[in-house]
């Protein structure tokens, strides 16, 4: 039979072609899902680094602040009650244990690494204010802060420890020698000597023998007593939560401050 002149003969897809165009759109499909997965990836870590970066910023500035105002009001204030004035404007002892609490002015010698407590009144100007105790304390991979009120006979460390709550998280000063290895990997500037990093490091007077500059108090001495203590450097080394897409590590960040005690406590 012979077509009708005029038709021509429709034309359509084989099935090798239709599969060709199938699999050049699941490739072109899959490359654009990755993209985006990994671009995804990479705006958490980002994002994580920032929140991680502003948290650890706000606590840095907190302690300052308060290191800043240690030891006041001092002790040449005119009050006989103890708890309107200071007596020393940081108080810690390391190896600190119950049987043995550290008094202010009697056990307490040299601040540590990663535990510090001032003494200060953070609000001098309402009459009714009162010296507070103010604890910074590196609890596991957490830096928490809690104040207290001074009372006499007390112990600053207990006193403080029910009021403890996070002031920076994810802090890695004090990590393990694995972790630090993993980190150096990445990071070869950070933790020199694969050693922890100090989060307050004090300089001291030292009246017994001036010295210019001062240096470092890291050790009981005649000179190296929180009474001493006037300058506190501090270290904060922050990780964010999750680790990097790309090298399995989470990011760092490294920030210091450094507080200076404005109030003499002479």
């Amino acid at each position: 039979m012979r077509r009708a002149p005029g038709k021509s003969r429709q034309l359509g897809f084989s099935l090798i072609e239709l599969l060709a165009a199938l699999g050049i759109f699941l490739l072109v499909t899959g490359a654009a899902f990755t993209l985006l997965t990994s671009s995804q990836q990479r705006y958490q870590t980002e994002s994580q680094v920032l929140t991680s970066f502003q948290e650890a910023r706000l606590g840095l500035d907190q302690i300052v602040r308060d290191i800043n105002d240690a030891g006041y009001p001092p002790p040449t204030f005119v009050s006989t009650d103890p708890t309107k004035f200071t007596k020393s404007p940081f108080a810690w002892s390391p190896g600190y244990t119950i049987p043995n609490p550290c008094t202010i002015d009697i056990t307490c010698i040299t601040p540590g690494d990663f535990d510090l407590i001032i003494e200060t009144n953070p609000t001098p100007q309402d009459p009714a204010s009162q010296v507070q105790w103010i604890r910074y304390y590196l609890q596991g991979t957490t830096l928490m802060r809690g104040p207290a009120p001074k009372q006499p006979g007390h112990d600053p460390a207990v006193d403080t420890s029910s009021t403890l709550v996070p002031l920076v998280q994810n802090v890695i000063n004090n990590a393990s020698s694995a972790q630090i290895t993993q980190y150096q990997a990445v990071y070869p500037g950070m933790f020199p000597g694969g050693n922890p990093v100090p989060i307050f490091r004090y300089t001291c007077d030292t009246p017994t023998v001036p010295q210019n500059p001062p240096p470092l108090c890291s050790a009981a001495g005649a000179d190296n007593s929180p009474a001493n203590i006037r300058d506190v450097a501090i270290t904060l080394i922050v990780a964010a939560p999750l680790p990097d897409a790309t090298t399995g590590v989470p990011r760092i960040v490294q920030l210091r401050g450094r507080g200076r005690r404005v109030n003499p406590n002479r």
